[in-house]
């Protein structure tokens, strides 16, 4: 047994694996940057650098087989690959204690950059001056709110990801009075009203806007300047039986929610981007959009928000500007652009759990770097002065 796990641990922290890994890692930056000529930064970013594999199929909806590691893949094994070769070949003695330093900074390098990865969501608020809100968006994420507007006060509101409409099927909640069956789901749809040119003649849904609108399936969105516009068309049926409402058509292309009414509750149904909420609010106070003198260039905008969390007991007010973000509650508020008629700001919102970890990282290695130079040039000093000549 101990001989099986010696064996192990020896492939585990070979070589060969560190330049099987590296090997594989620039054959993946390569094709994958050859890749976003024809699908896009973020369906490359998805496909090749933040997933296992990178799967192949003769059909979008055929059979997938895995064909290379994805950078998650890659960048695991490289880090156990280190972690291994650390650990069997460790002794510990001032001379190798500048190398063992660094090879720790890298491994918390490595460590960090996965768990971003893995770990980390951005989102974005969109805020108008005088305009409050607890939430951020994930433009890149959907979901279905369901809503209960029965209570004139609050509104009860269940997320169902996107993500679960895409499996198909039935949907069910305890919160919900009813079923909801997704008869046809579309990654990334068009809309147009029956009778349009170049539209269809069939309604998406029986109910609701669906009923004038025709929806065709799309293939993914590739371009820098556009996205993938989900659409899903539903059936709600009672869960206590009888027959079902009808279907309704929901789309990210659909500002206004649908409604209708069961067991005399009012309910909508809308699908969003993914909502983020937080246990306390921002308040925009103003917004400074500056350019260059005779163009429409920005020289500098930034954001006055009003920072309210109850819960803390913490009120301030923060400029947030380039370069400077606020940082509350693990959340790092950054200026990312702002309202193309100037009447608000977007702030980009990103909780990273290993944010710290390439700071960490770096200092490490340094010392690590630092110590190894000093310990090997004090000893060359040592030995030339000792054996030159009197």
């Amino acid at each position: 047994m101990m001989r099986v796990l010696d064996r192990l641990l020896e492939g585990i922290s070979s070589l060969r694996l560190t330049i099987f890994g590296l090997s594989a890692a620039l054959v993946l930056v390569f094709a994958g940057t050859l890749a976003q000529v024809r699908l896009g930064l973020f369906f490359v970013q998805e496909q090749y650098f933040q997933s296992w594999f990178i799967w192949w199929s003769a059909s979008p909806d055929g059979f997938r087989i895995p064909v290379f590691p994805g950078g998650h893949l890659i960048g695991a094994v490289l880090l156990v690959n280190l972690i291994a070769a650390h650990i069997r070949r460790f002794k510990w003695t001032w001379r190798k204690f500048g190398i063992q330093l660094t090879h720790l900074g890298l491994i918390i390098m490595l460590a960090g950059g996965l768990a971003t990865d893995l770990f980390s969501v951005s989102s974005f608020m969109r805020l108008k001056e005088g305009e409050t809100k607890n939430f951020s968006e994930d433009s890149m994420r959907m979901e279905l709110a369901v809503i209960d507007r029965s209570d004139p006060s609050e509104d009860q509101v269940t997320a169902i990801p996107g993500e679960r409409l895409a499996d198909g099927g039935v949907i069910m909640d305890e919160s919900l009075p009813f079923r909801i069956v997704v008869r046809s789901f579309y990654r990334n749809s068009q809309l147009r009203m029956i009778g349009e040119a170049g539209g269809s003649s069939v309604p998406a849904s029986s109910k609701g806007a669906g009923a004038r609108i025709s929806v065709r399936s799309l293939p993914r969105a590739t371009k820098m300047d556009q996205r993938d516009v989900m659409s899903a068309v539903v059936e709600i049926v009672p869960a206590k039986g009888g027959a079902p409402l009808g279907t309704w058509l929901v789309s990210d292309a659909m500002a206004a929610p649908q409604e209708f009414d069961l067991d005399g509750r009012q309910w909508s149904l809308q699908l969003r981007p993914a909502r983020y909420y937080k246990p306390y609010s921002m308040t925009l106070k103003d917004f400074t959009h500056e350019v260059y003198p005779g163009t429409r260039i920005p020289k500098n905008f930034s954001s006055t928000v009003h920072l309210i969390d109850d819960v803390n007991r913490e009120r301030r007010q923060v400029l947030i500007y380039m370069n400077h973000p606020l940082r509350y509650l693990g959340d790092t508020y950054y200026q990312s652009g702002f309202e193309p008629d100037d009447s608000g700001t977007v702030l980009q919102v990103v909780r990273n759990p290993g944010y710290q970890a390439p700071y960490i990282a770096c200092v490490i290695v340094s010392l690590g770097l630092i110590f190894q130079f000093t310990f090997h040039l004090t000893g060359f000093a040592r030995r030339n002065r000792h054996s030159a000549p009197e």
